[in-house]
């Protein structure tokens, strides 16, 4: 088995989980998908807790590396922020697909312990990379950066999860906007 099974059984567990989160994972399914025998699943994730981990860390690195590349190309704080929620709108925009780790995290007493460290990782990478864009673009100050941050992810979060519950992007949308209007985001 190569190196492109393993990544397209990644590829497929993520859309699975974005889809029907941590309980939706199976491997057969996954096996079928991918077009490969389910036991041969078995030789790169030994546990359905070791798949799922890996798909959440590989979610919160790739967040974390389009986070910052979003800095890199604009080097603009403000720009950032008013950027960010399209990040959890692609989500919607893929067969309105829910952001990964919001998903497992509403598992939570379901995840084995490898899982809910690496969902709790994705909340803290968008909460610590929110909290610098809010210091450095000058709307809150140090010292209430952290705070406002976390509230801005439960919010993005949030509004993801009623805009697919309705199967509606442009209510995402308006809500992103009465975010800006109410000061919660930057204009």
């Amino acid at each position: 088995m190569s190196s492109s099974s393993k990544e397209a059984i990644l590829a497929a567990a993520r859309r699975t989980a974005q889809a029907h989160g941590y309980s939706g994972l199976n491997f057969r399914d996954l096996a079928n998908e991918v077009g490969i025998k389910a036991a041969s699943i078995y030789h790169y994730f030994p546990s359905k807790a070791d798949l799922a981990a890996a798909v959440a860390r590989r979610y919160w690195e790739d967040s974390a590396v389009a986070l910052e590349s979003m800095l890199t190309e604009t080097s603009d704080p403000a720009l950032c922020l008013h950027q960010y929620p399209g990040t959890f709108r692609k989500a919607l925009e893929n067969n309105n697909r829910m952001c990964l780790c919001s998903f497992m995290a509403s598992e939570h007493d379901d995840l084995p312990e490898a899982v809910k460290k690496e969902v709790q990782t994705f909340a803290d990478v968008n909460v610590a990379w929110l909290s610098k864009m809010l210091s450095a673009a000058a709307v809150v100050g140090v010292d209430e950066s952290e705070q406002r941050a976390r509230a801005v992810f439960a919010a993005i979060a949030g509004a993801q999860l009623i805009a697919r519950s309705r199967s509606d992007i442009a209510l995402y949308d308006a809500l992103i906007d009465s975010y800006r209007v109410a000061g919660l985001l930057p204009a």
